[in-house]
């Protein structure tokens, strides 16, 4: 099952290794890492306000390239959605029963 798993993810990268951008939407004036970094910042407000009102976008085209899909890149990964991925603590408690008496023996955290 690891191999196919393994051939799989080597054939997407190398589909996504042909992958370009159209010329015309790359313009060197245009948006660039700083603005990337705030439209993936605010990437979940845009998205929801994109499905009510057809002006608003969630990815400026045309753009300046790579350097404005890596803004993107990390404003939706570091500072938007996925900075909320933070830890879960669970606690619990063992409670033993020995001769129909309950007692507490300790607490466990799960992380």
């Amino acid at each position: 099952m690891k191999i196919r798993a393994t051939f799989a993810l080597a054939a997407l990268a190398l589909l996504a290794a042909c992958a370009h951008q159209v010329p015309s939407a790359v313009a060197p004036q245009a948006p660039g890492f700083l603005l990337g970094l705030w439209h993936g910042f605010i990437f979940p407000v845009a998205w929801g306000l994109s499905l009510l009102f057809p002006e608003v976008a969630v990815y400026a085209v045309p753009n300046n390239g790579g350097w404005y899909d890596f803004g993107f890149f990390i404003g939706v990964v570091f500072l938007g959605v996925g900075a909320q991925g933070g830890r879960k603590v669970v606690y619990r408690e063992r409670v033993v029963v020995r001769d129909g008496m309950k007692t507490v023996r300790g607490r466990v955290i799960d992380q």
